[in-house]
This record gives C-alpha cells, structure tokens and sequence, in this order.
C-alpha cells in the first residue's frame, strides 16, 4: 500500500532541507578548517625563515633585539655579519604609540558624539563618513603626509631633517587608525544598556555626569578591543610610514627626527636581498617578530573580551 500524496509532499522538503542545511554546515566547516589551515601554515613558514638568523647564521636573539649595528652580508654565502635590529624595533614602537597616543582621544570623542549627542545623524551622517576612511589606500595617506604634512612640520617646527620626522609618521600612522578605534568604540557605546543610563539620570546625574561615569566605564571593553586593533593595524602598515620617516639607520633624539621602522625596513630591503643570505633571513626575522606582536594583539583582545563576558555571567 502506498503512502498518500500528502505525506510525500511532506516529506521531500523535510528531506531536502535536511540535504540542504548539512551541505551548508560542511561547507562552512571546510573553510573554516581552510582559513585556520592558512595561518598557521603562514606562521610554520615564518617560524622556519625567520629563526635561519639564529639557526644558520648563529645570531642570539639577544643580538637582534637589543643591538643597533645593522650589517648583515649581501650574498647568500657569507655570513659574519651584524643583525641588530634595535633602531627598527624602536622606530616602530615610537610611531606606533605616538599615533595611538593622537588618535585614541579624537577616536573615543567622535564615537561618544556620534552614539550619544547627535546619534540619529551619528548614524545616517558621521559613521558612514569616518567609515569611507578605512577604504582609502595607504599609499594616498602617505602621498598627502609627504606633499603636506612633512613641509608644514619642516616649516613651523624646523625640524632638522626637511620635515621627515617621528612626528610626520605618528600624525600619518593617527590618521589611519582613526576609523578602526572610533567605529569598534561606537558599537561598543551604543550596546551599553539604557537601563543603566536611565537608572543614573533617575538619581539626578547630568549627561555628561552618565556618558563619564556610566557608559564608558561600560563600554570600556569594547573601546580597549578598538584601541588595540588600531595598534595593530599601526604595526603593521609599511608604505605610508616609510614615504614620511625619513629610513635613517638611527635613533632619534626627539620626536622631530627621522629614523626607521619594521615594515618600512622590509619593504624597502627584501627585494634586493638574496634569498637565503644573512640580510634576507634578518628580514624575515623582523616579519616574525611582526607576527609574533600581532599574535600577541589578537590573544590580548580575546581576553579582555573573555574577562568581559565573566563579569557579564
């Protein structure tokens, strides 16, 4: 005896969604695996290029580090060299955290703006507006900090290099991560329950009293996670630094002076570096200390968001 029509009808779409939603899981699981098979594949090759430094060339860590003399051997079969990557080390760390010291005020002032003084036109107006910020290509940030900024510092602060200086590259460096820190800042205001606010506002506070007191205090996850996706994005941008620094082998005496950094150095070196050689695994060495921060961000991010959800629970 056959099943009636009706039960068939019911059952094939039953069966086809099933199909469906099991092919859609795998898919997503196989890129998953896929995506996660990527990094750490790109960190195995890291880890076997840039330890060559200490492995095939015998340089200690301690060298690389905390060293400035920079003369690695040119060709592939030489060696004897000096790896200190000191200069490029602090350069970065000098930029990087003159940026974040620019930018993270002017960040969390605009998101406060936007999320909590003129939030309807926050929304509509100034977020799509900071937004476009993060598509614009690096090059043109640094096209407008050589042709503008590096002039204006030369002339007004008489920097004694033409204008090419920490200062340039930090102010360049606060401009790009402006976007990242302020937009991750906003969502993290805006998702801070109004009942908190309205409890503070019910005992008399003023808003600026509740945006001090309560809401970011709140939020103060989230702005943390901003700030520190901002630095590390400030770690690793190479060309719009390396068009206003000035890539002197040196460190500087304030902030007005030119010296170098990480990514400017490998971009600028890599290409004319034999494979293999001592300058070329020096380089490599440095886009693993690269790596190793940006690890370090990520992991530092996932526990402030994981200390959040437990004073959440």
């Amino acid at each position: 005896m056959t099943a009636p029509s009706s039960v068939r009808r019911t059952r094939t779409p039953f069966k086809e969604k099933f199909i469906h939603e099991s092919l859609g899981r795998g898919v997503v699981t196989v890129f998953g695996f896929l995506i996660i098979a990527i990094t750490i594949l790109i960190g195995v090759f890291l880890i076997v290029r840039g330890t060559g430094t200490f492995t095939k060339y015998h340089h200690s860590a301690a060298e690389f580090l905390f060293s400035s003399e920079w003369d690695p051997a040119d060709t592939a079969t030489e060696g004897g060299g000096h790896v200190g990557a000191a200069i490029y080390i602090v350069g970065s760390l000098l930029t990087c955290g003159l940026g974040l010291l620019i930018a993270a005020p002017f960040a969390l002032g605009a998101a406060i703006f936007m999320t909590k003084i003129v939030r309807e036109a926050g929304n509509k107006i100034f977020r799509p507006a900071v937004e476009i910020f993060v598509g614009i290509p690096s090059v043109v940030y640094g096209w407008v900090g050589l042709t503008i900024l590096v002039p204006f510092i030369r002339d007004v602060f008489h920097a004694p290099m033409g204008g090419y200086s920490v200062l340039a590259a930090g102010i360049v460096l606060a401009v790009m991560i402006f976007p990242t820190i302020t937009t991750v800042a906003a969502d993290a205001i805006a998702s801070v329950p109004e009942v908190y606010e309205m409890g503070a506002y019910g005992l008399g506070s003023t808003k600026w009293q509740v945006i001090r007191h309560i809401t970011v205090p709140a939020a103060r996850n989230g702005i943390f996670t901003g700030i520190i996706l901002g630095l590390a994005r400030a770690f690793g941008e190479a060309l719009a630094v390396a068009m206003v620094i000035g890539k002197t082998r040196a460190f500087p005496k304030g902030i007005l002076y030119p010296t170098n950094n990480l990514t400017a150095a490998i971009a600028a070196d890599m290409g004319n570096s034999a494979n293999g050689g001592e300058q070329n695994l020096a380089l490599w060495s440095m886009a693993l200390l690269l790596f190793i921060i940006s690890m370090f961000f990520i992991f530092l991010i996932h526990f402030i968001s994981a200390k959040g959800e437990l004073k959440k629970s």
